[in-house]
């Protein structure tokens, strides 16, 4: 594992991390809430191993460690301490580097995550790891048809729909194997009771990838933790940008 992530560093103000799901990047997962968070924040954008320009791992992602590697890539941008925006995968990374570096952690925004998979996420993401090794465009049907709500699916002209999934198709980075590897291996139930930072939990209503249960968990496990529920997919950054940014800028404004 490298020593820190390849990343960006934008804005200025209290320290922002962010934390990116599996099989995305910082960009792709966060960049519709850029421009207002790096207003008032230090934004640390990093791509795990194989997204961006960071090195794919040549070893099984280990949880620790990527929290670790995470964490030490915030602070060699010389920002100390800093709240985690984690979506996704990034909600179990944000959790374990809260557990294992309480003093770097100010708080905690988790969007479309989990602690521990359910059923339906655990038979969708070995669906999803089985076709990595396949057709690129059948894969990208499969997650478009898991993580796309209802509402923003149907809008589409079945050209529209036929171009987006062909975007999908070509961008699936590198690192994805390992990355979704380490999505079957997150489970942070046991540590969630011990979170001692303010704590946003946004739940995906629309979500068949991640469910609002999920995250409904999640809020339910961490003592003081709030939860906002918005109408969108998986695909938050796309489908509810405007709702997302608004719950993320109201908390982390009465938590400066």
């Amino acid at each position: 594992m490298v020593e820190h992530f390849t990343h960006t560093v934008k804005g200025s103000g209290p320290g922002l991390l962010l934390a990116h799901g599996g099989g995305g990047g910082a960009e792709a997962n966060f960049g519709p809430l850029m421009a207002d968070l790096t207003r008032t924040h230090t934004v640390v954008a990093p791509d795990l191993p194989g997204s961006g320009a960071t090195p794919r791992s040549a070893v099984p992602l280990d949880l620790d460690t990527v929290a670790d590697t995470l964490v030490a890539t915030a602070v060699d941008a010389g920002v100390e301490r800093f709240t985690i925006l984690g979506y996704s995968l990034g909600t179990g990374i944000a959790v374990r580097a809260a557990t294992r570096h309480p003093d770097r952690v100010t708080g905690l925004v988790l969007t479309a995550g989990f602690a521990r998979m359910n059923n339906r996420m655990r038979l969708a993401v070995r669906v999803w790891r089985d076709l990595l090794d396949g057709d690129r465009e059948l894969l990208a049907r499969f997650l478009t048809l898991m993580a796309a709500g209802d509402p923003a699916l149907e809008g589409l002209s079945p050209a529209e729909l036929a171009d987006s999934v062909a975007g999908l198709a070509e961008f699936v980075p590198e690192g994805t194997p390992e990355q979704v590897r380490l999505v079957e291996r997150v489970d942070t139930t046991a540590e969630l009771a011990g979170i001692g930072v303010p704590t946003l939990v946004v739940a995906a209503t629309l979500d068949r990838l991640a469910s609002p249960e999920l995250s409904r968990e999640l809020a339910a496990g961490i003592p003081g933790a709030e939860l906002v529920e918005i109408e969108s997919g998986h695909l938050v950054a796309a489908e509810a940008p405007e709702p997302w940014g608004a719950a993320v800028r109201e908390f982390l404004d009465r938590h400066r």
